[in-house]
């Protein structure tokens, strides 16, 4: 029998965070593992630009579109009974224009029944920040290393190692907690920063690369399921190899074809 979790929303994550509950959270972009992802107990369910990579085979996460981020989500949604699934607002839909975000959110809010929204960057999103929440659309904010700003950054290495992006980056989480967002991503910064941060805000903190201090910690479904095993970055613990299993069982098929084992005399009608 199918174990049943109770239903998370954003109240749920702030009581976990006061009460000292971690928050687990993974990425999911189609139906199918988005269900099993729900079924074995997740938070929350991010519905990733990251989908830009490992769906699309892309480099970066900024080719995605606001259409094929809301084709993701709603995949995801028909297999969701209990989690609190948060889509990211794709490179382009947000940016510079409030009007636009509120415009890119209530389209990925009625298209795909998602519960919230993620979007990168500090005091220079406040605006689009203040428009959406005003709207009464959770918000879920993301800072350190913000993957839609590679090409500024010019490398995925370790971000705020310096003292003046580490104030910075505290003072837009504690910015981000005042314009509304119930929660903030913290990817690929010191551990002893994301403490500081945790420490210094009452909304949760979500680490990616950010050590154990955090209120939760999120991964890539295809990275930890070792679908993605290129990727070995120091963060990531793999709890699965898949990419061997299907290898494996996809060999297996292709042999018994050929050699006419399959389908046999109990698998034809």
């Amino acid at each position: 029998m199918e174990k049943k979790y109770p239903k998370i929303t954003t109240r749920v994550l702030q009581e976990m965070k006061e009460s000292g509950e971690k928050i687990a959270m993974l990425t999911a972009y189609d139906y199918t593992l988005g269900r099993i992802i729900d079924a074995a107990g997740i938070d929350v369910i991010l519905v990733g630009d990251s989908a830009s990579n490992v769906m699309a085979g892309h480099e970066t996460t900024l080719p995605i579109t606001l259409d094929q981020m809301i084709y993701h989500a709603s995949s995801v949604i028909r297999g969701i009974s209990h989690a609190l699934v948060i889509v990211d607002l794709p490179f382009g839909s947000y940016q510079g224009n409030s009007k636009v975000a509120l415009d890119s959110t209530i389209r990925i809010m009625k298209e795909s029944g998602a519960h919230g929204v993620k979007l990168e960057g500090g005091t220079e999103v406040k605006e689009s920040v203040l428009r959406i929440v005003s709207a009464g659309v959770p918000v879920m904010g993301h800072l350190g290393l913000t993957p839609q700003s590679i090409y500024k950054f010019g490398t995925y290495n370790v971000r705020a190692k310096e003292e003046a992006e580490a104030e910075k980056l505290i003072s837009d989480a504690i910015a981000l907690e005042e314009y509304g967002c119930f929660a903030v991503v913290l990817e690929k910064i010191p551990a002893t920063l994301a403490k500081i941060v945790t420490q210094s805000i009452n909304i949760p903190t979500i680490g990616i690369g950010a050590g154990p201090h955090v209120d939760g910690q999120v991964l890539v479904l295809h990275d930890m399921l070792g679908l993605t095993k290129a990727f070995h970055p120091r963060f990531l613990r793999r709890y699965a190899d898949l990419e061997d299993t299907i290898t494996e069982a996809v060999g297996h098929y292709v042999t018994d074809v050929k050699a006419k084992d399959f389908p046999n005399e109990k698998e034809q009608y």
